[in-house]
């Protein structure tokens, strides 16, 4: 990989690797630590990265380093610090309701967690997403469904409007 492809790969794949790790890790400070680290292995990496792969190399060692980072710190979100709140309580603005699915989402296990932000809110493939977390793309489908799932039983008892 040459100077001018790695910089063209940093321009292209910053923001959806910024978003995807501060959605993660739902710190800034931190997201940009990550994202910092991962470009600077692939540039000390650059004779082993092929250009075509530069993304799903990216994204699967920003994956690994901040799954990393949470244990390494202990910012492992707990069910117990994180519950939602009391059924029947009535949300009016889209503001609230977006913080509450925010909420429900970062309380997933890490692997489902990633999929449901990269499939949802970046919006890859199936077999890109298994590409990133060396997963097959049924395993992706099976893993989204549970996140669903999840996410949904956690917020079926609230009242959500618009």
């Amino acid at each position: 990989m040459e100077k001018h492809e790695y910089n063209e790969i940093v321009k292209i794949h910053s923001n959806s690797l910024y978003g995807f790790a501060v959605r993660f890790l739902r710190n800034k400070d931190d997201a940009r630590d990550i994202i910092q680290d991962s470009f600077e292995k692939l540039w000390l990496n650059c004779e082993k990265v092929e250009v075509t792969k530069a993304k799903s190399w990216l994204f699967t060692c920003t994956y690994n380093a901040m799954i990393n980072f949470s244990y390494r710190r202990q910012r492992m979100i707990s069910v117990a610090n994180n519950e939602l709140p009391e059924q029947g309580v009535l949300y009016h603005s889209p503001y609230e309701s977006q913080q509450v699915i925010d909420q429900a989402v970062s309380i997933l296990p890490p692997i489902q967690k990633s999929i449901i932000l990269l499939r949802d809110l970046e919006g890859y493939a199936y077999e890109e997403i298994g590409e990133i977390l060396n997963l097959s793309p049924s395993q992706v489908k099976v893993y989204l469904f549970r996140a669903r799932s999840k996410v949904k039983n956690q917020l079926k008892h609230l009242n959500i409007t618009q």
